[in-house]
């Protein structure tokens, strides 16, 4: 929001100078982003007129002129300014005079005495961007006819006024008007409030225009009048163009240039249509499919392109339309076909209340912002709409001219405003200053809210009632309220205590692994962390997650901020490969990264508990890549690349004390043949908790990758609890070692047979290591084509005593028959 200060003190004038002006507003939370003068610093500019304009005897495109600058005697200054003639009001800069700099961070410009082609020149006629008030240079600055000569011309045009530029937080649309902004300084410095003063127009005509509000939800209050006769080439007064100019604003016409000026003052958008180019009634409704609207700004647009809109609110487009098709974007944009021009003789001018979520989004989703817009999505007033509107037409009668018929207003339905109740304590409690029940009314009343108090005995008993105005949209819940008393007493103001506690060394949990200590373990193996917003495109979604071709599974974002993150993750590996995919994009080789962050997945069981949403589950998880070679290059070695055992490995040295096993298992996302479920086996039961294997070979083509990167992901929780050591007495007796190589079908895994083993219950067997797999070739007499030899090297050790061959021989012939008996396997 930008203004100009003098601007502001016609409404509100405290007794601050500029700076603690700017300062109060800062502190009570309207930052005040820039502050700066209307014009750059410069000396001994006055307002001249030229009495006479020769041509320069040795230049054609020079003029010698004879200008009265109010200083006793005619100066004469040499220009070469296109439209220097006789009779205009001009800026003279006289000799000695600082002009501001031609680029920023110069030095002022001094004016001297000087020849130009060898006529002598005392000053000089003065551009607006040579006084740092614009762009344009293509000839002097013309003033008004009536301007004094001699006087100064940074107190005629009130160069040294001061622009105020203030960075308003969502929730403040009442100060997106001076209007608004004059009500929150008195409220901030006491001062008293002057609004502005008009006479409503008496209709001296009784037409009007026929309007139907079909769509409730969209439109709340719609008000407007026929005003015939008007004059669109009338001048828009100067006041008005420096005001429009000052908040950033250009002057176009002055029917566009006064409602305009009523938005910025009063916070209430606008609309004036050409009243000859409508034609019918009117009717406020949303978009229907294939509609088309030419907008004010020469883009053509379908609002609705094809299909019913299941939800108007959430996905449909509002549209004023007459009987030919929409004319207008509801609380957007006006239409180019009905928008007023010089030939504009008869005008409809409308004010409405369209509601915020009907609004917002919208201008967005067309790719461009407006400042209706940026408002109605925010939140107007509904209840000064025909009080704007009775503003506006004043303006208009009075610069333009013409006969105003009655106003019509239709109310369908306007915002309820709750009471919202305070209690004193819990101000006391969040802003931790000794509140008193004449404090917060004194808030309260100089905001002007309407609110009744229950005194109690003491501040625990003592509640506020409020019902907020109908231009505050964000007093919605009690920490509304005190947000309020907070800003209007001051942050400055609230005294900076230091927290205290008292200290206490914890020793961290020895049953629990720390999350830092796992991201210590995987940065030693060579992995580095990244860290992914929880959003992703559908596109990877769909790809990576376990529920593909399910659309019902995914989550989507209802704002999503680009089109990137319209949808929670799943799984951590889109965001993994997006990282991988920007490392190769500028020249690595060899890439290791993991992350560890929450995924989101639907539960329709999972309840309403602190940090848990209702009907969503939001795991942690440990996930991770390897792209490029094993090892980093070096002689020691034969470079080849990363594969499946390479992570496992590092997994199994990074969720070390913890032992996991895998089996061969399909992800819609690895590859089929070397992708594996990760599991722990606790008792009998074997718990999945994650997945490792390559990428898929189709999506290592989607995603232009020169070499299949090797993926893990696992549940956090299942990592995180590593129990607590038990210790064993070491054995003084030496250990024993056997081999047993046993003949199975190729289709069963090493990890069935280790399995079977760990079942047989023998006490003295300590470990158990495959050490060679072998696999018969074409007419081998000793196995079948489909089967497979695997050597098993057994460690048995009895802390107690030596073990003798009876027990060694009894151990394994149990391990034998329980790989018989479970594996259908026979010693080889």
């Amino acid at each position: 929001m930008q203004f100009s200060e003098s601007w502001l003190r016609q409404y509100v004038n405290p007794a601050l100078d500029s700076k603690a002006l700017g300062h109060a507003m800062t502190m009570a939370g309207l930052e005040v982003e820039e502050h700066y003068s209307v014009a750059p610093p410069f000396s001994q500019v006055v307002v001249a007129e030229i009495m006479s304009a020769e041509q320069h005897p040795d230049a054609d495109r020079l003029r010698v002129c004879k200008v009265n600058a109010g200083t006793g005697s005619e100066l004469q200054i040499v220009c070469g300014a296109p439209n220097a003639r006789v009779g205009i009001k001009i800026p003279c800069a006289l000799v000695g005079a600082l002009l501001p700099p031609a680029e920023e961070g110069g030095k002022p410009f001094q004016i001297k005495v000087g020849k130009l082609r060898g006529v002598e020149s005392q000053g000089m006629l003065c551009s607006g961007r040579e006084l740092g008030l614009g762009d344009d240079h293509e000839g002097i600055l013309e003033l008004p006819l009536d301007a004094p000569v001699g006087a100064n011309i940074r107190e005629y045009l009130e160069l040294d006024d001061q622009i105020y530029v203030i960075k308003l937080t969502p929730n403040k649309a009442d100060c997106l008007s001076l209007a608004g902004l004059a009500r929150e300084v008195a409220a901030i410095t006491g001062a008293p409030l002057c609004g502005p003063s008009w006479t409503a127009p008496i209709p001296t005509i009784a037409d009007t225009v026929k309007v139907q509000i079909d769509a409730p939800d969209l439109c709340g209050r719609f008000a407007g009048r026929v005003i015939r006769g008007v004059n669109p080439k009338a001048k828009t007064p100067d006041w008005i163009i420096q005001r429009l100019c000052h908040a950033g604003q250009r002057s176009i016409s002055p029917l566009v240039d006064l409602s305009n000026y009523v938005m910025l003052e009063m916070g209430q958008p606008t609309h004036v249509f050409d009243l000859d180019q409508l034609q019918g009634d009117l009717h406020v409704r949303w978009a229907k499919p294939g509609e088309q609207i030419a907008l004010l700004n020469e883009q053509t647009l379908n609002p609705i392109v094809q299909g019913e809109v299941s939800n108007q609110l959430a996905q449909g487009v509002g549209v004023v339309a007459d009987n030919t098709g929409p004319v207008s974007l509801a609380g957007i944009m006006g239409g180019n076909v009905s928008a007023v021009s010089d030939d504009t003789v008869n005008i409809y001018v409308e004010a409405a209340f369209w509601w915020p979520a009907a609004i917002q989004g919208r201008a967005r989703r067309f790719n461009f912002t407006t400042d209706a817009g940026h408002r109605f999505e925010r939140g107007v007033d509904p209840a000064a709409t025909v009080t704007h509107l009775e503003y506006l037409s004043s303006l208009i009668l009075d610069v333009c001219g013409g006969q105003a018929g009655p106003i019509q207003d239709q109310i369908t339905q306007l915002p309820e405003r709750k009471p919202v109740c305070l209690r004193l304590q819990r101000a006391i409690d969040v802003i931790g200053i000794p509140l008193t029940t004449a404090i917060v009314s004194d808030v309260f009343t100089r905001l002007g809210f309407e609110f009744t108090v229950n005194d109690g005995a003491d501040a625990a008993k003592t509640t506020f009632v409020v019902t907020p105005p109908s231009y505050r949209f964000d007093m919605e819940i009690e920490e509304d309220l005190i947000e309020e008393v907070a800003r209007l007493y001051g942050f400055e103001n609230i005294p900076d205590y230091p927290p205290t506690a008292a200290l206490k060394m914890s020793a961290p949990p020895e049953a629990r692994r720390s999350v830092h200590r796992l991201r210590h373990a995987l940065a030693q193996a060579g992995y580095q962390e990244a860290v992914n917003f929880g959003f992703t495109d559908r596109e990877s979604e769909a790809r990576l997650s376990m529920h593909q071709g399910d659309e019902s599974q995914t989550i989507q974002v209802r704002n999503p901020i680009a089109n990137q993150y319209a949808v929670m993750r799943s799984t951590l590996w889109g965001g993994l490969l997006g990282n991988l995919r920007a490392n190769l994009n500028r020249s690595s080789t060899r890439v290791r990264l993991f992350e560890i962050g929450r995924v989101f997945m639907r539960n329709p069981s999972q309840g309403e508990s602190p940090g848990m949403v209702a009907g969503y589950d939001q795991p942690r998880r440990v996930g991770g890549l390897a792209y490029g070679s094993a090892l980093p290059e070096q002689w020691a070695s034969k470079s080849r690349a990363v594969d499946f055992f390479d992570v496992k490995g590092d997994l199994e040295s990074a969720f070390a004390p913890l032992q996991f096993i895998t089996a061969a298992a399909v992800h819609p996302a690895l590859h089929p043949g070397r992708s594996a479920q990760i599991a722990f086996k606790v008792g009998k039961k074997t718990i999945p908790v994650g997945w490792i294997g390559e990428l898929h070979p189709a999506l290592q083509q989607a995603y232009e990758l020169p070499q299949a990167p090797v993926l893990f992901e696992c549940d956090w929780d299942a990592l995180a609890e590593i129990g607590l050591p038990a210790p064993m007495e070491i054995s003084k007796f030496p250990a024993v070692q056997r081999d047993l190589a046993v003949v199975v079908k190729q289709t069963v895994a090493a990890q069935t047979l280790l399995d079977a083993m760990g079942s047989a219950g023998q006490t003295l067997v300590r470990q158990v290591e495959v050490f060679d797999e072998f696999r018969p070739g074409p007419g081998s007499s000793s196995m079948a084509a489909d089967e497979k030899s695997l050597a098993f090297r057994i460690t048995l050790q009895n802390p107690a005593e030596t073990l003798q061959d009876a027990q060694i021989d009894a151990a394994i012939a149990a391990l034998l028959k329980a790989l018989e008996k479970c594996c259908n396997a026979r010693l080889r």
